[in-house]
């Protein structure tokens, strides 16, 4: 089996197992309200077995999603169903971005912050999908591949023994790509990751300064390396002079943000706000 198909068939697995583990199912009850077999679950989840339609119907109906999630998730599905299935490893041709999702994996502490974009670990397909394509030099099956391992590494975030620290501006909620209709479902992802007991989300209000002025997101790795992001590539630095500069400029907006409730109501006034957005642009 090629290397792209199995890469994708672990992104398909790791986006259910995240979906069902927000919806606090087991594999088991899945399977149940599905009306399907516990193995068959186990088996996509674990990217060992491509469902069918009907089957990843019946699973996406039990988790009850909304329609834009569902079709997300439908698309990874037929990413697989039209992967090249050659023995071939796939092309390094990866766009920029791809860096601080290996780092990541790797860590048990993840400290990241961000003035523009989304975080890595937070983005849903559709929004690491604009992300990737608009870095220099992408390709339409690269950037495929990136979102398909983006989303299946983003399963970290529900590993006992984690922690990841977010923190972003308020400017990151307002720069946003596609439509409204896919921020609100960024937004209520936020909202479903910002509850998990492995997770901490802050934001820097506009209405507050912040400690200094960013030039760029970066993310910390445990407290031994630090993913310096720019516009077509990341740096790893290891050194330990510069992770102790970073960390010192994460915990300065660390102290300026806001989290838990005041999180919450800031994320719903602007989901609201987004809605009243679409209801005024012209598909």
């Amino acid at each position: 089996m090629g290397s792209e198909r199995r890469e994708l068939m672990r992104a398909l697995g790791g986006r259910l197992r995240m979906l069902r583990a927000e919806a606090g199912l087991t594999g088991a009850a899945l399977a149940q309200r599905a009306g399907v077999g516990q193995p068959t679950v186990s088996k996509v989840e674990t990217g060992r077995m491509v469902p069918s339609l009907d089957v990843l119907d019946r699973l996406l109906g039990a988790l009850g999603l909304d329609e834009s999630t569902a079709r997300e998730v439908r698309d990874l599905l037929a990413a697989v169903a039209t992967a090249v299935n050659s023995g071939q490893p796939a092309d390094n041709g990866a766009p920029a971005g791809t860096t601080v999702d290996e780092e990541v994996r790797s860590a048990r502490l993840v400290r990241s912050f961000q003035c523009v974009i989304l975080p890595a670990m937070l983005q849903s397909a559709e929004y690491a999908r604009h992300v990737f394509e608009g870095a220099p030099g992408s390709t339409p099956e690269a950037v495929g591949r990136a979102v398909a391992a983006r989303v299946e590494r983003q399963s970290v975030l529900y590993e006992p023994g984690r922690e990841s620290v977010f923190v972003l501006t308020e400017a990151v909620l307002r720069t946003w790509p596609g439509s409204p209709a896919l921020m609100l479902a960024q937004l209520d992802r936020l909202l479903a990751v910002e509850s998990l007991n492995t997770v901490r989300l802050g934001v820097v209000p506009w209405r507050r300064p912040v400690p200094v002025l960013p030039r760029h997101g970066f993310t910390l790795c445990d407290r031994r390396a630090v993913v310096v992001e720019a516009f077509d590539r990341e740096r790893v630095s290891s050194d330990s002079d510069e992770v102790a500069a970073y960390e010192e400029s994460f915990a300065r907006f660390e102290g300026a943000a806001v989290f838990g409730g005041e999180v919450r109501e800031l994320l719903l006034r602007m989901m609201a706000e987004f809605r009243e957005l679409g209801d005024t642009v012209t598909p």
